[in-house]
């Protein structure tokens, strides 16, 4: 069976629906439920995915309206679209949206860039060679924004460990999520920096980027966009939107994020960050494999007496590593342009009007406000003891 060498004159539908024939005959199945409409497929049987023959299609809801106040002052409402098959998870963030509506939500964050490690072997044991890294850094950074004229290189770290010597970069990509923009800088690096020391060059990615794996250092240090939101939420919400009271919400958190994540020993203390990290990831065509990432969150709750004498509720969380980006991958195929267009504007240029954020921090600290409007929802569920009675009406 042979997917790849089809007839010259197909164009992409038609190479995507030669090979489900292909494969239909070979494993005598009917896979129509896989077909595609062409005017959605955009460029994704080029670019996105090879052997295509069909897609898969994931069910999107809508939550909100969610309004934030972005780290720039800019005060806007969002509508998030959420591609998920579990039951449940759009009415819970939708439900957090109703609550936060109630109070001011600011949001904030910090873009640290893309990382990828470069890993070299040492003769003789001997690490001078990070003299030299330190010593040449104009040159080898300039070898590796040669690159591309979207990449510049932020920062850069060095390890030893045994007879090997690591170089982490950290660049700005521009609108692009970027992976594989630093990792074409990050080998053209590894190489020039071989040629000119004799170490010799063994990889790039060599996993202290922990790039789409979990890592202490990516949990505290950031990795991408580390984007934070932050609420004080008034007694009376919690009692008439959530259906809990305070104390239980606060008993709840503390049992769940402080004890039960210590003691199975949880990079990232959080109810289910990844959840809508993963929702959002999938119907705006981000990179799926980095919701491990996303999952390093950690959501505080804390007891805070207001201006006024009353004890109100400060919900926070903090995504560590958030990798995204508006621009190629996925982001750029009909259906996710369109829910990426929904989350900043509606418009082409994706970006909220008035804001002077670079678009993908909109998009960052977007991300973190619909993370707390699910940890919100999912720790009310849980202190009120309604979430099994949840999954059980709305499809689980």
């Amino acid at each position: 069976m042979d997917l790849r060498n089809l007839p010259s004159d197909l164009d992409a539908f038609g190479r995507v629906t030669a090979r489900r024939s292909l494969i239909e005959k070979e494993f005598g199945t009917d896979l129509s439920a896989l077909s595609i409409d062409s005017t959605k497929l955009g460029h994704a049987e080029e670019k996105n995915c090879e052997n295509m023959f069909g897609a898969v299609p994931i069910p999107v809801g809508l939550a909100g309206p969610l309004t934030i106040t972005l780290s720039d002052g800019t005060k806007t409402t969002v509508y998030l679209p959420l591609a998920t098959t579990e039951g449940a998870l759009v009415a819970s963030v939708n439900r957090g949206c109703k609550a936060l509506s109630t109070c001011d939500v600011r949001t904030s964050s910090i873009y640290h860039g893309v990382t990828r490690s470069i890993a070299f072997r040492i003769p003789n044991s001997e690490f001078r060679i990070r003299n030299w890294i330190q010593e040449h850094e104009k040159e080898w950074k300039a070898v590796g924004e040669a690159t591309s004229s979207h990449l510049k290189i932020l920062s850069y770290d060095i390890d030893e460990k045994d007879n090997h010597i690591f170089l982490t970069i950290a660049a700005d990509t521009d609108e692009a999520m970027g992976m594989n923009m630093v990792t074409i800088a990050a080998q053209a690096i590894g190489a020039y920096i071989a040629d000119a020391t004799g170490a010799q060059f063994i990889t790039v990615a060599a996993n202290l980027d922990s790039d789409k794996k979990p890592s202490k250092r990516t949990h505290d240090r950031g990795r991408g966009y580390e984007a934070s939101a932050t609420c004080n939420l008034q007694p009376e919400t919690i009692t008439e939107v959530l259906k809990t009271t305070p104390e239980a919400l606060l008993a709840t958190a503390k049992v769940k994020l402080e004890l039960g994540s210590s003691i199975a020993g949880a990079i990232g203390h959080n109810c289910h960050a990844a959840n809508i990290i993963a929702a959002l990831y999938l119907a705006t065509g981000q990179d799926a494999a980095h919701v491990v990432e996303g999952s390093l969150a950690d959501t505080t709750v804390e007891m805070q007496n207001s201006e006024c004498g009353i004890r109100n509720v400060k919900i926070s969380v903090r995504l560590p590593a958030l990798l995204l980006g508006i621009r190629g991958g996925g982001s750029t195929l009909p259906a996710q342009k369109k829910c990426l267009q929904l989350l900043l504007g509606h418009n082409s240029e994706f970006r909220i009007p008035n804001s002077e954020l670079h678009p993908c921090r909109q998009l960052a600290e977007i991300f973190a406000a619909s993370v707390l409007a699910g940890e919100l929802s999912l720790l009310a569920a849980q202190s009120s003891h309604t979430l099994a009675k949840a999954h059980k009406s709305l499809g689980r």
